[in-house]
Formats: structure tokens, C-alpha cells, sequence
């Protein structure tokens, strides 16, 4: 392929891409919901690459997200009025107003908040051009699908003007664009700023997480699946119409795995250009001693909590299980989690504790106050269990929890005494002021033996990753693209002695599946110390292929493509 760079043409030559600036932007702006709002997987992919890219050299990378913040203080963002000041002060009206500084992450990368509120009442209008410049369906919006589409249209008014006023002509300008949120953006420089590559990446369909989550067989029947018709369906059009639109306009389309990529033809109607797998940045695992006093503190806090909910003499050899992630009791696996914990609790193949935690944030109030006066106490361990023995904080929706649900329905809810199997229940944020752990997460994970997420849909998987970084043994499945990613890796289909097993789960193996993971527990709590230590070392080393520094590779690659087609117009 050609490309038209810095005042004269080269041929495109991937292997070269690393080496040779001219065939990178100059300018990149890359548009996040979860730009200094951290509430999930996108902000981690975000975050963590931004610290690779402040490395290559000639490239500005600039992070554009939606002040939700305001009036209140941003622990993530530090506002500085002289960055960018004039252009500031002129793209500021009475619809639209911005903040620019720094992102409070390794790197400290420029960053643009910007308050699209003031265009709401115009919403009408917006929704109006494209309809008719693009077809986009807005009729069928609902929840934040207004918020998500105007603050897109606002982003673009945004780089429009930044572009003409900060960014010399010529220059190669790319704009990448994240989940449908900021798909509105993508098409307003379509229409409006044709000089820029546009790239869209999407993390998870629309459409494809409303099948999975509404309990239909997505894999079953998946040939024959019909993204407009299952978006009507699903009562998603809106969403759907806009990802499509999207999609099927920017110059490079792009996913975070291969089955997601399949997902994205046959649901959305485009393969995509460029697989984008999600990496991350080791500089948050500590290592050494200090990795050892962290696991240490983190085990410690971990069964003495359990003891204080169960009033159980729990051993100090025994094996701690870990699963976090979102409310998704089917995509996440949860569900499975806890049918294998019950299952594991009735087999009598353990001779050995096991305490299960599950860290789900939910609808929770604060700290139990009898578990934490309990745990204020000198007393090493009680004879008694608490009330809702394997619950640490207060529910706001106690007795419609899916997940206390499930607990109670498969009775392992901690009551009857003897049992090896423990189940302990997490539903707040870890973030160091939860009034339990007061920990963050990572220094709770760091804790944990073996990690478990039998996920059901996942287009990547943050979860399994950061507990492999973490040198824990781990279990995923081939659903998930971060098992597919082991699974190719390997050359073959992971397993617990590579550090990470990879089980297979269809829409008809639920229990199969379910009782692989009880097989494997069982298995790993068989392993001599010296097998347990070359397990989690193997792990270590699968997890350090997903660096960035590996990763980063293929984004070249989406910008190369968006330039490419820039050029063109030009």
C-alpha cells in the first residue's frame, strides 16, 4: 500500500512502522468515555497504552473525554488554564466549554474534558443531520444514549476547531474513537473535517451483549443472526444503528479480539481491518520482597475476614479463590463460579479449605458494623458465624441480588458447619476505603491462589489478564478473547499446568463446564509447592506477552490504514 506522509509518498511497510515516524500521525486525538472517568475495561486499555505512546517520538497524543466532573475535584485530572490557552478561550460559547490538562496516570498524558450539556436542548437538530446525512436512527434512544451521542457531536465540533486553529495543514491527523459512545464524533469529521483517518473501535457489540445478556443462545444460532432485526428485538436500535453507521464510515474498523471480530461481520456488517488486543503495563505488579509482603498482607486480610463472617477455624494453608468483574451474572461466568463452588462443596475430593471470594460490585451500603467490630477486635478467630455469614457489606437490594440469590439457592451460604468450601461475598468498589479490606483491589487480588472467570461473553478479558500478571493461576474460557489470545499463544488449548486453563463453553455445556472447574480445583489443590511454584511462573511469562510494548504494534498497523485513506482525500 501506498501512503501519502509529510510532504512526500512512501510505500507502507508494516515491520517498518516502529522505526519511521512519517508513517505515524503527528497528531493523534483519541475519544473515551472512560477518559478520566474510570468505570471499567476501556478505561484500563486507555490509561495503560497512553504511557507506550508518550514514548514515540513526534507523536502528540491528545485524550478527549466528558467532564462529569465540573464543579467537583477529579483525582484523575489536573486542570491547567495556560495549556492550549487561546484556543481555549475561542472554542468556549454558551453551548460548549472545555478544560484542558493533564491525565493523572503514568506518563501524564494532555488531556481535553469537555461539557457538551449545553447542546442538549439542540439535540433535536443534531439527530436530525444525521438522519440525514447518515441514516442514523435516534427515534428509538433511550437511557444514555442522549448523554453518549451529543457529547460525540460535541468532541467533533471540538477537534474541528482545534485542528484549524492549532494543527498545521498537510499534517497527518488521526482520530480513533471508542465504542459507540463516540461514534457521533467519528461522523461529524467525516462530514466536516475529511483531512483526518478516522478509526472506530469497538469493545463489545451492541448488539451482541444484548443477546448474551438477555439469555439467548448467541453461539448456538450465531450464522444466523440478524444485527438490525435482534437489535429491534432487543429494544437496542439506536445503539445499533449508530455502531453500524459508524462502522461501515471510518477509515480503519477495529475490535479487541478475533471472536469478537466475527462478531462484529456478521452482527454489524463489517470485518474488521485490524485486531487490537488489549495489553497492559507491569509497572503496577510489584515484585521482590515487596511482592511478597503484599501477598502475605493480602492472604492475611483475606482469611481473617472469612473467619469473622463464618466463626470457622479457617487454616492458614488454605486456597483462596478469586473472581471479579461486573454485575453480569451469565457473561461474566459468575453464575458458573458459584455452581462449581457448590459442586466442589458436596464432591469430598478436598481435604484442604477453600474460601471463594467473589468481587462483584453491587447495589451495597457500608460495612456490616458486626463484622467490622469483629475485626477490630484482638481475637484471632470466634466461634460463631454472623448473621448472612458470606455477605461483608449491606445490600440495598438484599433479597433481589442475583448473586446473594444464587448463594442462598445453592446453599453455600457459610450455615452449616464443617463444610470445607467457604463463600465470601465483596459488593463494593476495592478502593482502599471499603471499611473491610480497606484495600485496593490489586492488593487484595495479589492474595488470592487461583483465579476463576468461566465467562460466557467477553470480547477480551482485563480480569484473567491482571490475575496472570499477578503470577496466579488462572482459569477462562474459550469465549473470552484473552483465551483464544493463551490458546494461540500455546499452540495448543491451555491447560493449569501452562498457568492458564482454557475450558471449552458452548450454549449447552453449562454444568459440563461447570464441573471441569471443580475437577481442576481439585487437581490444583493436590500440587505439591514446588508444581504450584512453576505454575505461577509459567503464568507470569504468558502475561508478559500481552505488554504493550508486543500489543502496540498492531495499532500502528489501524493508523497506518486511516492515514493511508486520509491521504487519499487529500
Amino acid at each position: 500500500m501506498m501512503l501519502s506522509g509529510r510532504g512526500h509518498t512512501v510505500f507502507l511497510n508494516y515491520n517498518l512502522i516502529m522505526k519511521k515516524n512519517d508513517l505515524l500521525p503527528e497528531y493523534l486525538f483519541e475519544i473515551s468515555w472512560e477518559v478520566c472517568n474510570k468505570v471499567g475495561g476501556i478505561y484500563t486499555v486507555v490509561s495503560t497504552k497512553a504511557r507506550t505512546l508518550s514514548d514515540v517520538e513526534g507523536l502528540n497524543a491528545i485524550y478527549i473525554g466528558p467532564d462529569l466532573w465540573k464543579e467537583k475535584e477529579n483525582p484523575l485530572f489536573t486542570e491547567d488554564k495556560r495549556l492550549w490557552n487561546g484556543w481555549r478561550k475561542s472554542v468556549c460559547d454558551d453551548k460548549l466549554t472545555v478544560r484542558c490538562g493533564y491525565w493523572e496516570i503514568p506518563g501524564r498524558p494532555k488531556v481535553v474534558l469537555v461539557d457538551y450539556t449545553g447542546y442538549m436542548d439542540d439535540k433535536d437538530a443534531i439527530y436530525g443531520e444525521l438522519w440525514n446525512d447518515f441514516g442514523v436512527d435516534s427515534l428509538h434512544g433511550y437511557g444514555d444514549y442522549d448523554d453518549s451521542m451529543i457529547f460525540g457531536y460535541a468532541v467533533g465540533k471540538v477537534i474541528e476547531s482545534f485542528y484549524n486553529t492549532n494543527i498545521k495543514a498537510g499534517s497527518n491527523v488521526v482520530v480513533q474513537a471508542h465504542e459507540w459512545q463516540s461514534g457521533g464524533a467519528a461522523l461529524y469529521l467525516k462530514k466536516n473535517l475529511p483531512a483526518v483517518g478516522t478509526i472506530f473501535t469497538t469493545h463489545a457489540t451492541s448488539i451482541g451483549r444484548s443477546i448474551a445478556s438477555n439469555g439467548k443462545p448467541l453461539y448456538d444460532y450465531f450464522d444466523g443472526y440478524n444485527g438490525d432485526q435482534m437489535a429491534e428485538e432487543l429494544n437496542v436500535q439506536s445503539k445499533q444503528s449508530v455502531e453500524k453507521t459508524t462502522a461501515l464510515n471510518v477509515d480503519c474498523f477495529t475490535t479487541v479480539s478475533e471472536i469478537t471480530a466475527r462478531e462484529c461481520k456478521q452482527l454489524v456488517g463489517r470485518e474488521c481491518d485490524v485486531i487490537l488486543e488489549n495489553g497492559f503495563e507491569k509497572d503496577f505488579v510489584p515484585v521482590g520482597k515487596e511482592f511478597t509482603a503484599r501477598r502475605k498482607a493480602a492472604r492475611d486480610a483475606r482469611l481473617r475476614v472469612a473467619r469473622a463472617l463464618t466463626g470457622d477455624n479457617i487454616k492458614d494453608d488454605a486456597i483462596i479463590i478469586g473472581i471479579g468483574g461486573r454485575m453480569e451474572m451469565r457473561n461474566k461466568g459468575i453464575d458458573m463460579f458459584l455452581e462449581a463452588m457448590a459442586r466442589l462443596n458436596g464432591c469430598g475430593e478436598i481435604d484442604r479449605d477453600v474460601v471463594a471470594f467473589i468481587d462483584v460490585p453491587a447495589w451495597s451500603g457500608d460495612a456490616r458494623e458486626d463484622l467490622v467490630k469483629r475485626l477490630k477486635s484482638d481475637a484471632q478467630s470466634w466461634d460463631t458465624p454472623l448473621p448472612n455469614p458470606y455477605l461483608t457489606h449491606n445490600l440495598n437490594n438484599f433479597y433481589d441480588d442475583a448473586i446473594a440469590c444464587t448463594i442462598r439457592s445453592l446453599c453455600i451460604d457459610n450455615r452449616h458447619g464443617g463444610n470445607r468450601v467457604k463463600v465470601i461475598y465483596v459488593p463494593c468498589y476495592l478502593k482502599g476505603n471499603d471499611g473491610i479490606f480497606d484495600k485496593e483491589y490489586y492488593d487484595v487480588l495479589i492474595g488470592d491462589d487461583l483465579c476463576i472467570y468461566p465467562s460466557y461473553y467477553e470480547p477480551w478479558g482485563y480480569t484473567p489478564l491482571e490475575s496472570a500478571a499477578f503470577h496466579i493461576p488462572t482459569i477462562t474460557t474459550n469465549l473470552a478473547g484473552f483465551g483464544l489470545w493463551v490458546n494461540s499463544v500455546l499452540g495448543h488449548e491451555g491447560k493449569l499446568a501452562d498457568g492458564v486453563e482454557v475450558i471449552c463453553r458452548n450454549d449447552s455445556n453449562y454444568f459440563d463446564a461447570a464441573e471441569v472447574i471443580t475437577k481442576t480445583i481439585c487437581i490444583f489443590a493436590k500440587l505439591s509447592e514446588k508444581e504450584v511454584l512453576e505454575c505461577r511462573k509459567k503464568v507470569v511469562k504468558l502475561a508478559e506477552k500481552a505488554l504493550w510494548k508486543h500489543f502496540i504494534k498492531n495499532y500502528y498497523k489501524a493508523y497506518a490504514v486511516a492515514l493511508e485513506a486520509a491521504g487519499k482525500r487529500k
